[in-house]
């Protein structure tokens, strides 16, 4: 009974993602359907500047507590209503407080921890043991798996409160600066073609230049991986030849 009292905010949190996930809610945030209604969400956004506001940082913070994915939808459509700049930061206030509830609900649903994590903890268990700063920033800069599944992780290895919210809101706030600007750009473009996708849209250069940017996050696994090995492979010879 203590076991399910303990992982209940943690299962609460995972139907309210999918609740959140079945309503459709995210798809009303698409690009096209943002153009549609541009003029319509402008003018809501002058008469209720800060509701607005409150409203994008509420979704995504709920968003964000869930792990559900697709919330890259509403930070896109966040650069679309504030612009770049206004957008990236009102992201990063949510994904900051999403994440710190999530981290928060694992924590306290897995307790101590246990002697067999599942299989992606324990590959994590290790470089987190001996680096634990530069380890967890790494998880947070690095794409290697959803940014909710490392939370879970991050809570599990019972990372410092510190460490948590200072990787997370850097890491985070890095991939949100190309994010929003691919969505203001993306609202630019598609304002141009009266709300209609082309393949020639991902060409401009508003969005061409985030994009090549998380294309360069998501390469960084690969090339620490082949580094790393070239490094063991040197070394092993090293030993062979003493």
């Amino acid at each position: 009974m203590s076991r399910l009292r303990a992982a209940l905010p943690l299962l609460l949190l995972a139907l309210a993602g999918i609740v959140l996930f079945a309503s459709g809610a995210l798809d009303q945030l698409h690009p096209e359907q943002l153009v549609r209604h541009q003029a319509q969400l402008q003018a809501q956004i002058a008469d209720s500047p800060w509701l607005s506001r409150i409203a994008f940082i509420g979704l995504l913070t709920l968003a964000m507590s869930t792990g559900i994915p697709g919330t890259v939808v509403i930070i896109l459509a966040g650069g679309f209503a504030f612009g770049a700049v206004e957008g990236t930061i009102y992201a990063s206030i949510g994904l900051t407080l999403g994440t710190l509830i999530l981290f928060l609900a694992s924590r306290y649903a897995f307790g101590a921890g246990s002697k067999h994590p599942p299989a992606f903890v324990d590959r994590l268990h290790h470089g987190f043991e001996r680096h634990p700063v530069a380890y967890t920033l790494f998880l947070r800069f690095v794409p290697v798996a959803p940014f909710g599944l490392i939370t879970v992780c991050l809570a599990w290895l019972r990372c410092p409160l510190w460490l948590f919210l200072g990787a997370s809101w850097l890491g985070g706030t890095v991939a949100l600066i190309f994010e929003t600007s691919i969505g203001a750009g993306l609202g630019e473009a598609l304002a141009r073609t009266s709300g209609h996708f082309e393949a020639s849209l991902l060409m401009q250069r508003q969005i061409l230049l985030p994009l090549g940017a998380i294309g360069l996050l998501a390469l960084l696994p690969l090339l620490i991986e082949r580094i790393t090995r070239k490094r063991r492979m040197s070394g092993l010879r090293d030993n062979d030849t003493k």
